[in-house]
């Protein structure tokens, strides 16, 4: 993601909004787009930033509480506490984000009015100067506005979570979205914005038909055809009556030269000849040509009884070999492996699992920093509900494959290092969880070492909050250790 700086942001929290930004770094390999700093879709009412993603809009506004919090409870439409106290803004307001609400209305209008079809438009109300957790109702979770203390792991699942277009926008759509939202922007080539993941081509552009090659020859196929051909020679046929006056003057002599001119244009006129000795010669020919044909079909007859016998054999073989094959299947036809799995009397129901080769894309931190200098053979990730001594909880888990073991050991050394990044969740990337979303801070950790392959651990109480020394998040972190992960 490119930022672009244009003005000052009003609120305390924009430092940290623009750090996330920050953080999800440049191009497309993590989130992709343009973020404008600064910006006044509204003319006079600054916001955090705009970012234009190739699958959406974002509208990101500050809201500064009082004092930290360790849990925020934030309903859009009802009061705010802040641990356990409640939050008043104003005397109309209801909550300190009325007033964010409000411009983020008047913002969607205009980049509606500016950009129709400009893909889904969401809206992130970042709060600080710090907030632990944030419980937002689900029935406003499954809207398109977030409330939430902005980190790089907040800002990644909001954005992945709001930015839902089904294709991207092309490059043009995007530079002329923001020239309408920021003019003075400085231009941006289409290396940068493909680099940022907007498409060469929109969708609406005209369709360019090409002609099919084939259907190209077909027009001369009439031309060509054999039958189109013969009506130029139709007008020979009258010579036949001709050839027909022939027989009343029986001659026995003169009836063969009037049967060999007539022969060579019009093939008819050989059957109409009474005289049995003029088609004697041609008679050898044809009784050649068709001793010649009858041999192709005794061949392919013969052909077929040796590939039969040949087929016969095989299938004979075959069956041998698929007696001596038949336990193998037993393994196929038996049930599938269970989605949950129970570990040391903890249950672990799987939600998603994934594999692929960019390990640095789904990552943040020094871990992701320590991947991009290394290269990885791959990276497995899997996502668990749990519940631990009956309260539910979240695991998230990543397993990186090295070429070698001395790889694989650095990396280890990076990941345990405390504040040193992570590996994103696959659940919350892939919008696969169940119910409330769980936020991975303050998450127990564990990792191991085997061979080339590095598993690290991750987990929360769902709702939070969550410590890291928390016994039962311990005991679940290292019960996953042993979970198999399946891309």
């Amino acid at each position: 993601m490119r930022l672009v700086r244009l003005a000052q942001q009003p609120s305390r929290v924009a430092e940290d909004v623009r750090a996330a930004l920050a953080s999800l770094g440049r191009g497309s390999n993590v989130v992709g787009g343009v973020a404008l700093i600064g910006a006044s879709p509204v003319d006079g009412r600054p916001v955090e930033a705009v970012v234009v993603m190739p699958k959406g809009v974002l509208i990101v506004i500050g809201v500064d509480l009082p004092d930290p919090a360790l849990k925020l409870e934030a309903p859009l439409g009802g009061p705010w506490k802040a641990d356990g106290w409640p939050l008043v803004h104003g005397d109309t307001s209801i909550n300190p984000a009325t007033d964010a609400l409000s411009l983020s209305a008047a913002c969607t209008h205009k980049i509606a009015d500016v950009a129709p079809g400009a893909g889904p438009i969401g809206t992130i109300i970042a709060v600080g100067p710090y907030v632990e957790t944030v419980d937002q109702p689900a029935a406003d979770l499954a809207g398109s506005v977030r409330v939430l203390y902005p980190t790089a792991t907040t800002m990644l699942a909001a954005t992945v979570s709001l930015a839902t277009a089904p294709r991207p926008r092309s490059v043009q759509q995007a530079r002329d979205l923001i020239a309408a939202l920021a003019p003075d922007a400085p231009p941006m080539p289409d290396e940068m914005l493909l680099g940022e993941g907007f498409s060469a081509y929109s969708d609406d552009e005209p369709t360019v038909i090409r002609e099919n090659p084939l259907v190209a020859i077909a027009p001369t196929v009439p031309v060509r055809h054999p039958g189109k051909g013969n009506r130029p020679a139709k007008p020979a046929a009258p010579p036949a009556p001709p050839v027909k006056q022939a027989p009343p003057a029986k001659p026995a002599q003169a009836a063969p030269p009037v049967q060999q001119v007539a022969a060579k244009p019009v093939p008819p006129v050989r059957q109409t000849p009474p005289p049995a000795a003029a088609p004697a010669e041609p008679a050898p020919k044809t009784s050649h040509q068709s001793k010649t044909v009858k041999w192709l079909p005794v061949a392919a007859i013969g052909l077929l009884i040796v590939l039969l016998v040949a087929a016969i054999s095989v299938a004979s073989g075959g069956d041998d070999t698929a007696s001596t094959q038949t336990p193998p299947p037993t393994p196929a036809t038996s049930a599938p492996p269970p989605s949950s799995s129970a570990v040391e009397n903890i249950q672990f129901t799987s939600r998603a699992s994934a594999a692929d080769q960019k390990c640095a894309s789904h990552a943040y931190g020094d871990v992701q920093a320590s991947l991009q200098q290394t290269s990885c053979a791959g990276v497995k990730r899997a996502s668990f509900a749990s519940s631990i001594d009956g309260r539910a909880a979240a695991v998230t888990i990543a397993v990186v494959e090295f070429p070698n073991t001395e790889q694989a050991a650095a990396f280890k050394a990076t990941a345990d290092n405390p504040g040193g990044g992570g590996i994103l969740d696959l659940a919350t990337e892939t919008n696969q969880w169940q119910g409330e979303v769980p936020v991975f801070e303050g998450a127990a950790y564990q990792s191991s070492l085997d061979g080339k392959s590095v598993r690290l651990i991750q987990v929360v109480w769902v709702p939070g909050p969550s410590t890291a020394d928390d016994p039962g998040l311990v005991r679940g972190a290292k019960a996953a250790l042993e979970l198999p992960v399946n891309g």
